[in-house]
């Protein structure tokens, strides 16, 4: 807690100055450089910072009066109202403070005072949608309005005083330092406040939120806003300049509904052409979304990030920070300590020889005395069972267990065979007597819980204990069989991982009376197993522990000794009979001293919790064993104690003693109870373990032991495992009770939890283990882990053995006190290890329950574990949160535990999730099962209701940002064709220089004409419709004079001059060619657009709109069904229809012939105009001239084989790219049959193309990664239908997916494995790749060899390097090759920064040189000139000469051991991904869809997901298939998985509904779009959670 504090008023007061920093130490010095380094890099967040930083200047800090410099600062920083909670303190302690410390209220307090540091912080709370909701109001739906300063926030302006006087709001340089400075003051915690990160945060004062703008108005305009204090925008858009975002005064709610898509398409040179909303950074300004970011950020004190420097320097790995021990923790400085032994087990003359022999003396000497009384629902008794008829009942069954029980005439059960004991926790008496029937029948009982249900928590684990056992049987009762759940065929259901069972009802009717002559041999107790007790292991597995017949009876021996039992005493018993205390006193040591137990179940527990108390009065029982839940129950139901005595007992033992909470239990009890005849010295915790049994055990008062003890202790000190004392009333202490004194006859030492089990120092903390006969023997089945855990051999520091006896571990952490008294501080299945540091889980949960206890969280249900997160354990607290509570109240009860922990604990949590009550999977006895419940957390089915990750604190491990490098100059990296000693990497497709009859032709009007000539019948085109029948057909005459037509209407009708500019808005069909066509004819440049979608015109009319004014189309040539929805009300609502320009219908036109066709003056002339919008939501049309149009179809021709009798079936788009080229191009120039399949028509028919494609018998065939996705998904499940259709696919060579991305290798492979059984060849499918300045740089074509794939480290990738790794191996992402390059096309990859050439494997940008380049973009405003680089730029140094155009993409030649089609060498072409869409985060670079890739893998309901950044903030958006509860399961997954596999921390996710990732006509995620919808607030979220 101390350093917390600390850290707020040390930036203030310890800014140490030049002077005082020089007589630092020259390592302290050098350390906090690094610091300052390490802010400044953006790797550290201010609180990570300020934390450090104090730690490293505390022993330098002059102490006022040698107080700890944490209290000072506890005066300044306090809010009032926590001065006066502290000082309440001090007056109510000052008495007697000595006793006062040893309140079990401590607790509750402490976190209470830690609470008042904190003032009322306002983190953005997650947002909902109302559905998700489980009961709260309306207002708990909209977030906190940002603007209003909270309201005591006073103290920061006594702190800040000094400093806001003597810099009176002037423009100051360090402004905005200063108010860091102030702001960080009060954000010491995990969560910090909303005050503004700029230069005009907030001036903190109670003034009203006007006031607070005037003053806000005054500091802005004053203070100088340079450029730096903005957040960089690091999605490396171009574009996009850097505003200064003002801090917001007030968070708008009513953000226009719907989503609109294209209000934010931007021209290629980054101007916005629509829009509304003033924009700062292409994101609207006054939205929800971008107040809660903002919030967030203010959380995070987002350190300023320089820019970053040239090249990078760094190692290949990114090393994971190792935590250094911190130099100033505490190190124990006890001596070694001495092993302790237990007083010696007393020699009685008259001790049974056995358990069993003690059982037949009192059944038969005794058989009246009572032994067990078993209690209803209402508390009454319902049956007595006595000595005499334990011992009659449990030989008839032994009897019946030995002798009617066959298999094929052989006995079922042999000695020493294992056996299932299933009963109920209300009926003891039956299973007393099958216990006890085992044994006499020397079988080896295995009591166990009955499984409700088929899928208990736990129960499969139990089945696989019962399965290892051998157990064949289970004994069960006549009313508990009937309940189980069963089979068809009426007998009790196989449970999940179980063995087949028999199971037998042990009811009086089903045993046998044996024979008179029959006799059980009852032997001296030996080493053979009489019980196996299960014991559940933190990470869930289920141990059976054996207990020998002498460890059973020597047991109870000690507990006989130790509690001073007697013969006919009476007890009262709570716990579970079947394990554990409530077994070895209710069941075995009272049978041993013929004492008469009164059985108290769960069931009644629930009901009344006050009925142990009654029975102790009614029954006079001397000893009760209760846990500390027993007694913290009953003092909820107060007001029934009137008339209750409890001055008959002697012990009452708290079997939980070793829990953290046990003392505020006993305490409160002592309190209440005193004056009801309870005597304090009575109260006996104890500690046990499963594997141990009983460990120590405080001794009732008559037998003369020292006074009972308690330790505060020092919660900072535990967390390294030291004790120390606390004496300074800190609040971060832990309070403890001793467990009394060592068992009679064992032997105790304390060993270090890690590696060799060597003695501890006196005050260190280590596990307790203990030599004695009466520890359990083994884990059954499980020989290594017996050795470890029960043949432990404890050495001394010099490596001698203490003793020649094994000890076991009993897994309980604690030290030996002052009076050999044995203090355990925790257990080890609840040990956390947080950087090095140990936690222990139930001091969490105690700390979150000392909140607000019973107020909010159900019934006091938490539950604490810590899940492996990036190489360190992070904690998790899962709580239930009570039905009545609200938005509003979850999120301050979070708030105020993240709080509480790292105030008490100082450690961060990673994960807070609140659940619907009851919805937990509980143990047995109705406890939380923990390993289930984080198995659930993992699994992503704990289904919370609310959820908050603090990743950004706790995650301190992360490798450090990349640092540049000085430049190398380009002399000393290039000799001939090496760089930097290898191969220069560049490529070319193969030469185009043998010309064929029609490649004479330079224009394509030229082409058809002749085609029309030449062959006028030969088919060119055949459109199918979703039935699969031909819906059109065009030859190459129909096609011509269908072409003349329109050239007539154009100028007729249309009065268009040559050279302008024409739109064709149609749907994918033979009238699109041929308007093509027609505007060649007349000499008008075309330019294709996808037709509005009726259903959805608010989104895709803007975009045809867009395109029209952009390409200046002075004329829409369009069908009459799409010109009435281009002028109807409806598309009215969406854009000023009165601005179309000439719309002209096509349908039928009079039969004319043009009076000459048009023929361009030189081949350079524009032919038409490409658009298309880019992933980075830029809409961007390229010029392609006459020459590239039919360069272009030269090159597909050459790389498909592609001539008149050849038939291709097209699958794609025709609006842009390669779809376009394919479909209206390609066919006229080569002459093939192109089969037209429009992918739209897929939606109704899926198998429409393949059913195409096998028809025609196709061998070359095209389609997109969006067809092939639909295809999967459709008809991955049908292969056996299309068989029986006869759809066969073993004629395609070559199936291409058309594509401007890197090769979507799991979507490919997943196609043609399904597609396999079809005949589909798995060589066959392939990818190509064009971009917009070359629609087709990469195509596999028919010949050449197969794509090849390779493996590349994911972590050198985002360091911009190439390292080729095994398959399989961690990190490892595969690649496949694009294609092969096309004829004409050379490729060379450059130097993305020095734009110098690159050697082989070498990341960099694709330049492409071809004559089907594009000639340059074409936009409104022609500024051509800014973008000029991208179609025309050369090489710095080497071939300076080459005019190359940038592709925009990542990507890498490797040369392979392949030869191509001219027995050279085969160079391969690898795409990583577009620079556009890359993000740079922690100086690395990341690609969207790796990120994305581990996102969709982390839980099996993510249907998409896309991620951007805003303001270095990691936004993951996934849409979420399945029921809306478990959207929240899915914040912590994917923050998991981007940590371990990117080293990222996510700032936002976002869980959306499937289909709101807005995606492209190629398939591609339009992320701008989506992230300007997210900050617009129009997605409709289902979750939103700002992680902290």
């Amino acid at each position: 807690m101390a350093e917390r504090n600390s850290t707020g008023l040390l930036m203030m007061m310890l800014e140490p100055t030049p002077a005082a920093a020089m007589t630092l130490p020259a390592e302290v010095r050098e350390k906090l450089a690094e610091l300052e380094l390490e802010l400044s890099e953006g790797d550290i967040t201010q609180k990570g910072y300020e934390k450090k930083r104090g730690k490293l200047l505390a022993p330098y800090i002059p102490q006022t009066q040698g107080v700890d410099p944490s209290l000072q600062v506890d005066n300044r920083v306090q809010s009032s109202q926590a001065a006066q909670a502290v000082s309440k303190q001090h007056k109510t302690r000052a008495a007697n403070s000595r006793d006062e410390r040893f309140r079990s209220d401590l607790h509750t307090e402490a976190v209470q005072a830690a609470l008042a540091k904190y003032k009322e912080r306002k983190m953005p709370m997650p947002s909902k949608r109302r559905s998700v909701l489980v009961q709260s109001s309306v207002e708990a739906c909209t977030p906190p309005d940002t603007s209003s300063a909270s309201e005591d926030e006073g103290s920061l302006r006594r702190q800040g005083r000094t400093a806001a006087s003597s810099t009176p709001y002037q423009a100051h340089p360090s402004v905005e330092h200063w108010f860091n400075r102030v702001i960080q003051g009060s954000s010491t915690s995990s969560s910090a406040s909303s005050t503004s990160s700029h230069p005009g945060g907030r001036p903190h004062s109670t003034a009203t939120t006007a006031a607070a703008a005037t003053v806000l108005a005054d500091l802005m305009a004053h203070t100088q806003l340079d450029n730096h204090s903005a957040p960089p925008d690091v999605t490396g858009l171009s574009e996009r300049s850097v505003h200064v975002e003002r801090p917001q005064m007030t968070s708008v709610r009513g953000v226009p509904r719907g989503y609109n898509h294209t209000s934010v398409l931007e021209t290629a040179d980054g101007r916005k052409v629509a829009g509304g909303v003033r924009r700062v950074d292409g994101v609207p300004v006054n939205s929800r979304v971008s107040s809660k970011i903002q919030q967030l950020l203010n959380t995070l004190k987002r350190p300023k990030r320089p820019p970053l420097r040239e090249f990078f320097l760094d190692d290949f790995e990114e090393l994971l920070d190792v935590q250094q021990p911190d130099p100033n923790q505490p190190k124990p400085e006890g001596t070694q300590m001495c092993p302790l032994d237990g007083e010696p087990l007393g020699v009685v003359t008259n001790w049974p020889p056995s358990l069993l022999a003690s059982l037949q003396r009192w059944g038969t000497t005794q058989p009246k005395s009572p032994c067990l009384t078993a209690l209803d629902n209402a508390g009454k008794p319902v049956y007595t069972l006595t000595y005499g008829k334990l011992w009659t009942r449990s030989l008839k069954l032994a009897y019946t267990l030995l002798n009617k029980l066959s298999s094929r005439n052989e006995p079922l059960l042999r000695p020493g065979d294992r056996v299932a004991l299933v009963f109920p926790n209300n009926d003891p008496v039956m299973f007393m007597v099958a216990f006890y029937g085992c044994l006499l029948a020397e079988l080896v009982p295995v009591p166990i819980e009955v499984p409700l249900t088929r899928k208990d928590a736990g129960s499969q684990q139990i089945g696989f204990l019962l399965g290892s056992c051998g157990v064949t049987l289970a004994l069960t009762t006549d009313a508990c069989q009937k309940g189980l759940p069963k089979a068809q065929t009426g007998e009790v259901a196989t449970f999940k991982g179980w063995p087949r069972l028999l199971w037998f009802v042990t009811d009086g009717k089903h045993v046998v009376k044996p024979p008179k002559d029959w006799h059980p041999s009852i032997r001296d107790a030996s080493n053979e197993i009489a019980y196996i007790e299960y014991k559940t292991s933190k990470e869930g597995s289920t141990m059976g522990i054996t207990v020998s017949h002498s460890a059973m009876l020597a047991h109870c021996h000690a507990l006989t000794q130790a509690c001073g039992y007697t013969e006919a005493e009476t007890i009262t018993n709570v716990l579970d009979f079947k394990r554990d205390a409530g077994l070895w006193h209710g069941v075995l040591t009272s049978v041993m001293n013929r004492m008469h137990v009164i059985s108290i179940p769960y069931s009644l527990m629930k009901v009344n919790p006050l009925s142990w108390i009654q029975k102790v009065h009614t029954y006079k029982a001397r000893v009760a064993v209760v846990k500390s839940r027993d007694m913290h129950w009953s003092l909820l139901a107060q007001r029934d104690q009137r008339d209750i005595s409890l001055s008959s007992l002697r012990m009452l033992i708290v079997a939980d003693g070793a829990n953290p909470w046990s003392i505020s239990s006993c305490d409160a009890f002592l309190n209440v109870f005193q004056s009801r005849g309870l005597r304090a010295e009575v109260i006996c915790p104890c500690a046990s373990s499963a594997e141990a049994m009983t460990v120590a055990i405080r001794r009732p008062p008559e037998m003369g032991v020292p006074p009972p003890g308690k330790a505060v202790l020092s919660m900072s000190g535990l967390s390294y495992g030291v004790i120390r004392v606390d004496t300074e009333e800190k609040l971060s202490v832990l309070t403890v009770q001793d467990v009394g004194q060592v068992m009679p006859g064992a032997l105790v030492c304390v060993v270090r939890v890690d590696g060799t089990p060597s003695l501890c120092q006196t005050d260190e903390v280590g596990e307790i283990c203990v030599s004695s006969g009466t520890t359990g023997t083994s884990y059954f089945g499980l020989p290594g882990m017996t050795k470890n855990v029960f043949e432990t051999i404890p050495v001394t520091a010099s490596g001698t053995p203490i003793s020649d006896r094994p000890f076991t571990r009993t897994s309980l952490l604690g030290f030996v006190g002052p009076d050999n008294l044995v203090f355990v501080v925790g257990k080890m299945d609840g040990l956390m290890v947080v950087s090095g540091r140990r936690h222990n889980a139930d001091d969490v949960v105690a700390t979150a329950l000392a909140v607000e206890p019973m107020k909010f969280v159900y019934r006091g249900r938490i539950a604490v574990f810590s899940v492996s997160v990036l190489h360190d354990e992070r904690i998790v607290v899962v709580a239930e949160q009570r039905p009545d509570a609200s938005e509003e109240d979850s999120f301050q009860w979070m708030s105020r535990v993240l709080q509480a922990i790292d105030s008490i604990h100082q450690v961060g949590v990673y994960c807070l999730a609140l659940v619907p009550a009851n919805t937990l999977p509980k143990a047995p006895l109705g406890g939380i099962h923990i390993s289930e419940t984080k198995q659930r957390f993992l699994e992503g089915a704990l289904h919370p209701c609310n959820v908050l990750m603090c990743p950004h604190t706790c995650v301190t491990n992360l490798p450090k940002p990349r640092q540049k490098q000085p430049e190398v100059g380009p002399a000393s990296m290039i000799v001939g064709n090496l760089v930097a000693g290898k191969r220069i990497a560049q490529a070319c497709g193969r030469d185009v220089t043998q010309l064929e009859d029609n490649d004479q032709f330079l224009y394509m009007q030229d082409v058809l004409q002749w085609r029309a000539q030449a062959t006028p019948d030969h088919p060119l085109f055949l459109l199918l419709n979703a039935k699969g029948t031909v819906a059109s057909t065009a030859s190459c005459l129909q096609l011509h004079k269908r072409a003349e037509r329109v050239a007539v209407a154009l100028m007729e009708k249309g009065r268009l001059n040559t050279g302008d500019h024409v739109a064709l808005v149609y749907p994918p069909g033979i009238d699109l060619i041929a308007t093509f066509y027609g505007c060649l004819y007349a000499g008008c440049v075309p330019v294709t657009v996808r037709p509005p979608h009726s259903q959805n015109l608010a989104t895709t009319l803007p975009t045809v709109k867009m395109i029209v004014e952009v390409s200046k189309s002075v004329c829409i040539l369009t069908t009459q069904a799409i010109m009435k929805l281009l002028k109807s009300k409806e598309a009215a609502a969406a854009v000023d229809v009165k601005s179309w320009p000439t719309v002209l219908d096509t349908d039928d036109l009079p039969r004319k012939r043009p009076g000459q066709i048009y023929k361009p003056p030189t081949p350079e002339m524009l032919a038409y105009l490409d658009f298309s919008v880019s992933t980075t939501g830029i809409l961007a049309g390229v010029k392609m001239s006459h020459a590239a149009t039919s360069a272009l179809c030269r090159s597909i021709k050459l790389q498909c084989e592609l001539y008149p009798s050849r038939q291709i079936a097209i699958c794609l788009d025709p609006y842009c790219g390669l779809g376009f080229a394919l479909w209206c191009l390609c066919s006229v120039y080569s002459g093939h049959q192109s089969i037209l399949v429009p992918p739209l028509e897929l939606e109704s028919n899926v198998s429409l193309w393949l059913a195409a494609v096998s028809q025609y018998k196709v061998r070359v065939t095209f389609c997109s990664y969006s067809v092939m996705e639909m295809c999967t998904k459709g008809l991955g499940s049908q292969t056996e239908a299309l068989k029986m259709r006869n759809i066969n696919l073993s004629c395609v060579r070559t199936c291409m997916v058309v594509a401007e991305e890197r090769p979507r290798i799991a979507l490919t492979q997943s196609f043609s494995k399904i597609f396999k059984d079809l005949g589909l060849s798995a060589r066959a499918v392939s990818t190509t790749f064009g971009c917009r300045v070359n629609v087709a740089i990469c195509l596999q074509g028919t010949a050449g060899p197969d794509p090849t794939t390779v493996y590349l480290d994911m972590r050198a990738l985002r360091h911009d390097r190439v390292r080729l790794v095994e398959r399989g191996s961690p990190h490892s992402l595969p690649l496949m090759e694009s294609g092969k390059i096309l004829p004409g096309v050379k490729v060379i990859i450059a130097n993305t920064e020095t734009k110098g050439p690159l050697g082989d494997s070498h990341l960099g940008e694709i330049w492409v040189s071809s004559p089907h380049n594009a000639t340059g973009y074409y936009t409104v405003y022609g500024e051509e000139a800014l973008h000029a680089d991208h179609f025309s730029t050369r090489l710095s140094f080497g071939d300076t000469q080459t005019v190359w155009a940038r592709t925009g993409y990542l990507g890498f030649l490797r040369r392979t051991e392949l030869t191509d089609a001219c027995g050279e060498r085969h160079d391969a072409l690898y795409v990583v991904g577009s620079l556009d869409e890359t993000l740079e985060l922690r100086g690395m670079r990341y690609h969207p869809i790796d990120i994305e890739t581990s996102v969709i893998r982390s839980h099996k309901s993510i249907a998409e997901c896309a991620v951007f950044t805003w303001t270095n903030l990691l936004v993951v958006v996934v849409e979420l298939e399945g029921s809306e509860q478990e959207a929240l399961d899915l914040v912590a997954l994917v923050t998991n998985v981007v940590l371990e596999e990117h080293y990222l921390i996510v700032g936002v996710v976002v869980v959306v509904d499937p289909g709101v990732i807005p995606i492209n006509s190629r398939g591609e995620k339009q992320r701008m779009h989506l992230r300007d919808g997210f900050l617009a607030d129009q997605l409709d979220p289902i979750y939103v959670a700002y992680n902290m």
